[in-house]
């Protein structure tokens, strides 16, 4: 058989295996049956901070000495090569490399046969600080969950438990204050769960839209009449683009309204002056599609901010809130097969535009 300039064919599906292993994203070893080192792939020398040549050869005992939080070795733990018989290998676990970092181990034993004595150890290591970073990611979501359904439910527990014990003490305007308060944290505390909800499916990659045609203008003068409905002066919204024709949309209704009221509510706790709504065709390269523009008078939003203003718990300012609602807002406008942006509005405050596609779905008769 001709062999080629790496070798055999054998050879050569051997280097494209070990080529295939450096580009896995966690550190790869594998030791014979005296626990020698005959495999490292590039991740996990970039781990443990010794080269790879430095490393092959050596005792993996020695030359990765793995230890539990209360400083005993792994090694002399697990024993893989004298332990028992029985044993395939350990799942996932947390260790310490002395001198360096902790370190998510995994190990599998290779033997010829059951009951037979270990012919290799094939030895995972994944860096910990991206779980510690997901696990930081949710501990900050958990006390920010817990914080914000606090107080509403503070609130409505207690105008209700005032209302049962002293009905009769209180004048009808009195109790349809507390109960309108009722109702609004009540509706807080369903908004948060839904956002919720949403993060989770986005995630997972599970967020499902129901398209079905949709009048945008129609959708956003609604938010504006529930705005001044709940106390706000008309006189701060401003409907532009009255006049142009726009293609036909199809989009989730619910989910659309989500996106209008993240971004209204946005302009209106945390910017200043008039909320100006725009809705404009914003088709190019023979694709229709329309764009909603959303802007206040406020400070605006810092250009370094930018990148991160659609990210996991960002905040406009301190003035309360998850720092979700953005984050949802992505995450909506992508699944309709649009994109969201941020700059600054002529006027000098923030400006969000989103894009929706027009047209009907292909699988739409």
């Amino acid at each position: 058989m001709e062999q080629g300039a790496n070798g055999s064919d054998g050879e050569r599906s051997a280097g494209w295996y070990s080529d295939i292993c450096d580009l896995h994203p966690d550190g790869l070893l594998v030791a014979d049956d005296q626990g020698l080192i005959v495999y490292v792939n590039a991740r996990a020398a970039q781990i443990v901070g010794t080269p790879a040549s430095e490393l092959l050869g050596q005792d993996i005992r020695k030359a990765i000495p793995l230890q539990e939080s209360d400083g005993r070795s792994w090694w002399d733990y697990t024993d893989p090569w004298n332990g028992l018989a029985i044993r395939s290998g350990h799942r996932e676990k947390l260790l310490i490399i002395p001198g360096l970092h902790e370190v998510l181990v995994t190990a599998k034993y290779l033997r010829p046969g059951r009951g037979m004595p270990v012919r290799q150890v094939v030895v995972a290591l994944r860096d910990a600080e991206a779980r510690r970073r997901a696990e930081a990611n949710n501990s900050a979501l958990i006390s920010t969950v817990a914080h914000e359904l606090r107080s509403p439910l503070t609130s409505v527990k207690g105008f209700s438990s005032t209302l049962l014990r002293r009905w009769d003490r209180f004048t009808d305007d009195q109790k349809r204050l507390m109960l309108q308060t009722i109702e609004s944290d009540a509706d807080r505390v369903t908004r948060l769960i839904t956002e919720l909800l949403d993060i989770s499916r986005i995630d997972a990659g599970r967020l499902q839209v129901r398209k079905q045609p949709v009048d945008v203008r129609a959708a956003i003068n609604r938010h504006i009449e529930r705005f001044v409905a709940s106390g706000y002066e008309r006189e701060r919204f401003a409907l532009n683009g009255h006049q142009e024709a726009l293609p036909e949309v199809w989009a989730d209704p619910d989910r659309l309204d989500q996106i209008l009221a993240n971004l209204m509510e946005n302009a209106v706790r945390h910017g200043e002056g008039t909320v100006s709504l725009t809705v404009v065709p914003a088709g190019q390269d023979g694709d229709e599609a329309v764009a909603v523009t959303i802007s206040d008078e406020g400070e605006g939003i810092p250009p370094e901010n930018y990148p991160m203003i659609f990210t996991r718990f960002w905040h406009r300012s301190r003035r309360g809130g998850t720092g979700l609602g953005l984050y949802v807002v992505r995450g909506l406008v992508e699944a309709h097969g649009g994109k969201v942006s941020v700059g600054r509005a002529a006027a000098g405050g923030a400006e969000f535009r989103f894009t929706l596609p027009a047209g009907a779905p292909e699988n739409v008769i």
